[in-house]
Parts: structure tokens; C-alpha cells; sequence
């Protein structure tokens, strides 16, 4: 039975594991839960998995909480100091990371450095410390396991076949919600409108992420850092249908299409259970009743921020902290209608612009860097100088 915490235990990718380790009882024990400030559903998870460990990185949440349960019972923690808690709790050997945005870093850096498994869901924690991240797995024998779908897709399409053979790494992006949307018409959509997209049941920040493509950029960086996969070989295609959730062409000409229903139930539980595969009831991809599969290129026009992300790869350094940490501010501002959706990747190009990428030599420059730019990013909005 393999030992479970998991970090974002009450958002989307944090619920749908609990739902499959609930569906395989024999094969998974929850030991520790980490959450935001959903104290409602934080108490619901404790009620049914019996964690010994809980943290919420809102203290209130965290103290309302512990008055519900005795010491003895559940230890109840809250913040950054909670959530190293959670990820590297003694008796686990796996953990889940689904924490959103910069908030990742720590916790996955902890589990590494503790020899656990790392099944990833968190793409910004290789967006802002790639080098770091997969340093620290090597020398500490730890794993990696990716969630994302696209990523767990070129996991499984590379199973058996050698690195130094691939010609390139294509991954799919649906387009989000603005796929077909008149040009003129973006900069006077809402956040409501950014929020509905038409495959996949997101958190906030994800799915505007995916409405601007940057989520894809964010992508492209960690499958770089994941697999070994120089920029240059690895390409975005949109492809509204969300069945085929990544490919891999080798030199051959051959190309490994990893196909399935839009659910992330499937790349979570191949994460939990690998090597094996999970029976989880899912309805089977019927081709035939979907008859067309369709694929085409980015509209850089559309979608300038996935040339951001080519970008702060390819100058490397600490711009990569730099994209992400503007990022998250942006989202924030046009969650909070502050920015407009064509702002979103206006602020970070000017962000990016201000900064003299310099080489990652710790992480602690990395959270100066991060701090830094988010603070421009901030006062250029307040400055509405966008």
C-alpha cells in the first residue's frame, strides 16, 4: 500500500486523487493533506481520509480546524512551515503537488531533498528552478512523475524508446475559450468569459492561463526541465478536441500519440499507481463517434504569450522566475478587473523588459528575483502605465 500526501488536497487536481485513492482502498493510505483556506472542504477530507497531518496556509482556517479535532487525533499546522510539513511527513513515500503558482517551489524542493517521489502538478516550481529541481532528483535518487496531461502524455509516448531518437515534442492546446474569438473583440472580455473553457474544470489561475496560452508557454519550460528536451524541439499545435494529449516524433518519422477522453483523472492515477495502470471507470474513447480530430498552428497574434515563454527560455538565467512571477500578478489583476485579457500579456513583455536575466545560483536569488518582479509588475499596473 503506498503512502500518500498530498499539497492542494482541496482544489480540482487535489480532489479528483482523493476520489481515486477512495476507488482503490487497497492500494493507496492518505497520511498527510495540505490546503489553501477551503476549511469546509479541508474538514470533509480529514472526516473521510483520517490524515495523521493536516496543514492550511491560512492560519485562521488552521486553528478553527484543530478546535474540531483533539491533538491527539490530527495535527493541524498552517503556512509555508505546514506545507514541508505535509510534504515530507516520515512515513510517506509519494507526494502530490497540485499547490498553484510559486507557492509549489518549497514543498517540491523538500520532497526531493527528502527522497520521495514527486508527482508533479505544479509546473511553475521547473518554470522558476528547472535546474534546481532536477539537480537535487539526481543526486537524491528521487522521481519526478508528471500529472499535467500533456506531459504524463510524452512520459508514456518515450516508455522504451531513446532519448537521443526524438526529432521533436509536439504538445496539444484545446485554445481555450478564445480559440475563435474576432481579435478586435479580446481586450473587452471578462474574467467569467476567460473562466469557461470548453474541455476541461480548472482552477482560476490555470484557466486563464490557458485562455492567454500561457499555461502552454509555462508547459513548454517544464518539459524542457522534465525531459531533457532542447527548445528548439519542442513545438505547441492547437487542437481543439483535447484527445490527443501529446506526441513524440522520432528521427524515423515515426509519431507516439497518447490518446484518451478529456479527464484528469487519467494522468493522475497513471502518476499514483506507476508502473501499473488503474481500472477508474471511465467511459472509452470512441473515435468514431468523434470522427474528426483537427490540428493546427498557434496564431502568435492570438496568443502572444507563448513566444514569452520561448523567450525567458532562451535567454535563460533568472528570466524564467521573471515571466512567472509577472504572470501570476496579472492573473490576479484581471481576476480583480484591473487589466484587461490583452494586458495580461503586455504586463509581463514590459516586465521582462526590465530585467537583466543573470545566472540561477541559488534559490534564495530566485525568491528575490520572484519578490522583484512582482512588485514591478504591480506598480506598473498601479502606475496604469500599460
Amino acid at each position: 500500500m503506498k503512502k500518500l500526501s498530498l499539497l492542494g488536497s482541496t482544489g480540482s487536481i487535489g480532489g479528483n486523487a482523493l476520489e481515486i485513492v477512495a476507488q482503490h482502498p487497497d492500494k493507496f493510505r492518505v497520511v498527510a493533506l495540505a490546503g489553501g483556506r477551503n476549511e469546509q472542504k479541508m474538514g470533509e477530507q480529514i472526516l473521510r481520509f483520517s490524515p495523521e497531518l493536516a496543514a492550511m496556509m491560512d492560519p485562521q482556517s488552521a486553528r478553527n480546524l484543530q478546535e474540531r479535532w483533539p491533538r491527539k487525533t490530527i495535527r493541524i499546522l498552517s503556512g509555508l512551515e505546514g506545507l514541508i510539513a505535509v510534504a515530507t511527513h516520515s512515513e510517506v513515500e509519494m507526494v502530490v503537488s497540485a499547490v498553484v503558482g510559486s507557492a509549489g517551489l518549497l514543498p517540491a524542493l523538500a520532497v526531493l531533498q527528502a527522497r520521495k517521489t514527486l508527482a508533479l502538478a505544479n509546473k511553475e516550481s521547473l518554470v522558476m528552478a528547472g535546474e534546481i529541481l532536477m539537480r537535487e532528483a539526481q543526486e537524491k535518487g528521487a522521481r519526478i512523475l508528471p500529472i499535467d496531461s500533456e506531459h504524463s502524455a510524452i512520459f508514456q509516448a518515450l516508455a522504451g524508446h531513446r532519448k537521443e531518437d526524438i526529432k521533436r515534442i509536439i504538445l496539444t492546446a484545446s485554445g481555450g475559450p478564445f480559440l475563435d474569438t474576432p481579435l478586435e473583440k479580446l481586450a473587452e472580455v471578462t474574467p467569467q468569459q476567460a473562466l469557461n473553457h470548453p474541455q476541461w474544470r480548472m482552477g482560476k489561475k490555470v484557466t486563464i492561463d490557458s485562455a492567454s496560452l500561457m499555461n502552454k508557454g509555462l508547459e513548454v519550460i517544464e518539459a524542457h526541465w522534465l525531459f531533457g528536451i532542447p527548445p528548439a524541439k519542442i513545438e505547441v499545435q492547437i487542437h481543439p478536441q483535447s484527445i490527443v494529449h501529446s506526441m513524440v516524433e522520432y528521427i524515423d518519422g515515426a509519431v507516439i500519440a497518447q490518446m484518451a477522453i478529456p479527464d484528469m483523472r487519467g494522468p493522475i492515477a497513471y502518476a499514483l499507481s506507476y508502473p501499473e495502470r488503474l481500472d477508474l471507470q471511465l467511459p472509452s474513447l470512441n473515435l468514431f463517434e468523434i470522427s474528426k480530430l483537427t490540428f493546427s498552428q498557434v496564431d502568435k497574434e492570438r496568443f502572444p504569450a507563448l513566444d514569452l515563454a520561448y523567450r525567458a527560455l532562451k535567454e535563460g538565467g533568472t528570466m524564467p522566475v521573471v515571466l512567472n512571477a509577472a504572470n501570476e500578478v496579472a492573473v490576479e489583476a484581471f481576476l480583480q478587473r484591473r487589466l484587461g485579457f490583452l494586458q495580461i500579456s503586455r504586463l509581463i513583455s514590459q516586465t521582462m523588459d526590465h530585467h537583466h536575466p543573470t545566472e540561477l545560483r541559488s534559490l534564495e536569488e530566485i525568491l528575490r528575483v520572484h519578490a522583484w518582479a512582482r512588485e514591478e509588475a504591480q506598480q506598473m499596473i498601479d502606475r496604469g502605465k500599460l
